[in-house]
């Protein structure tokens, strides 16, 4: 896979996870009804189905994925939750995807 598709892949993935965490974390705080458990359901079942797609080992598509978990959570803070991050937010997701990239983009033999 390319960057751009592998990148896009992973994004979907972290936006299935976090949507099927969240809508629960919504409910316990009494923020949503409780019908929201079966979309929230759904979304982690399709968040198991895009890490499949992933065409290397399991193990390394779970390392680098967390990289990209991290900036899509960050985005999530700002765009859903209403916080700006901050300098050091931003200095994690730069440390987090560079990682991401040396794991999934790195020449192997």
């Amino acid at each position: 896979m390319n960057l751009l598709s592998t990148t896009a892949l992973f994004v979907a993935t972290a936006l299935a996870e976090i949507v099927g965490c969240y809508l629960p974390w919504l409910w316990l705080k009494d923020r949503a009804p409780v019908w929201v458990l079966l979309p929230a359901a759904m979304s982690l079942a399709v968040f198991v189905w895009l890490l499949t797609l992933h065409p290397t080992a399991a193990g390394r598509v779970y390392a680098a994925y967390g990289g990209v978990y991290v900036c899509v959570a960050v985005l999530w803070l700002w765009l859903v939750d209403g916080e700006r991050p901050h300098l050091w937010d931003i200095t994690g997701v730069s440390v987090a995807l560079a990682g991401m990239a040396i794991i999934m983009f790195a020449p192997r033999t």
